[in-house]
């Protein structure tokens, strides 16, 4: 599709199917016809995001799932919170704080504007929510977030499926650690594919900044037999290891979880990552999303 068709729409079952062209390739919006008010969000044919509007605290996705038990243990039940999410797609994770921790206070850093034009007029914020969405690079929106004014940041970006090198070294670590205030959490979607080299250098660069981490993930991802999401926790203050690894076994795809002495004979000596040498994250095979 060109981008003359910038705007073009087709009645699908369900409801009516959204497709447009964005910064980041063409973005659809497809009805789930379960729900009667959902919808999946996919760039360039790749699944990113789903929303229900009816139920915000309603998470599809294995990872925004995971991402979910995160955001639960990050503070007690209900205590709003301030949270950063790098990364906007269809603002899943955001509505979610917002519908379980209501009065929370949040920023999202979305690189594609025409994207976030896109969900906001098709699938519309609560006006209650108090999120700010920014449209401007991950790591310089991030920068402009005060010293200690967050609890948690989500870092959830992909760009042609890939997370940037700017978002995977120790000097963008750093702007992470200085956002978040002592003992906030820091949570990030990574994908990564046989041999595991981006998410053991993704463990080793997080080791390097950050006291106490958890992994997340499907045992066959671990296992380095296919391609998949690993989410990625760290904080200066002990992790709520047990009670994650308990809801993320008790998920609809079980999660393993990995930490301390295991975690750290996974990375398998993995160095850290700085920005001179940081690349993308792999490519996923075409088959991921077949």
């Amino acid at each position: 599709m060109g981008k003359s068709s910038r705007n073009a729409r087709r009645r699908s079952a369900g409801g009516e199917r959204v497709a447009e062209n964005v910064d980041g390739g063409l973005a659809q919006l497809i009805p789930d016809r379960d729900r009667p008010r959902a919808w999946t969000l996919l760039i360039d044919g790749a699944p990113q995001s789903h929303v229900d509007l009816d139920d915000p605290a309603y998470l599809s996705f294995e990872y925004q799932r995971r991402l979910g038990h995160v955001i639960d243990l990050a503070a007690p039940p209900g205590k709003p919170v301030r949270a950063v999410h790098l990364g906007g797609g269809a603002l899943t994770l955001a509505r979610y704080v917002a519908a379980t921790r209501p009065r929370s206070t949040q920023q999202v850093v979305e690189r594609d504007a025409p994207l976030v034009q896109l969900v906001r007029r098709t699938l519309p914020l609560d006006p209650n929510a108090r999120i700010r969405v920014r449209s401007a690079d991950a790591r310089e929106g991030l920068a402009k977030v005060p010293d200690g004014w967050a609890d948690l940041v989500v870092a959830d970006v992909f760009s042609g499926a890939r997370t940037p090198a700017h978002l995977t070294s120790t000097e963008f670590l750093d702007e992470v650690r200085r956002a978040l205030r002592p003992g906030g959490v820091f949570a990030a979607n990574l994908a990564d594919g046989p041999p595991l080299a981006h998410l053991r250098g993704q463990i080793a660069t997080a080791a390097a900044r950050f006291a106490d981490l958890a992994l997340v993930a499907d045992p066959a991802v671990l296992r380095g037999k296919r391609f998949g999401n690993a989410v990625l926790v760290a904080s200066d203050q002990p992790l709520p290891v047990a009670e994650l690894t308990r809801r993320a076994a008790s998920d609809p795809h079980p999660g393993r979880v990995e930490h301390g002495r295991a975690l750290t004979d996974f990375a398998g000596g993995a160095v850290p990552v700085t920005d001179a040498a940081a690349v993308a994250s792999p490519a996923p095979p075409p088959s991921v999303f077949t």
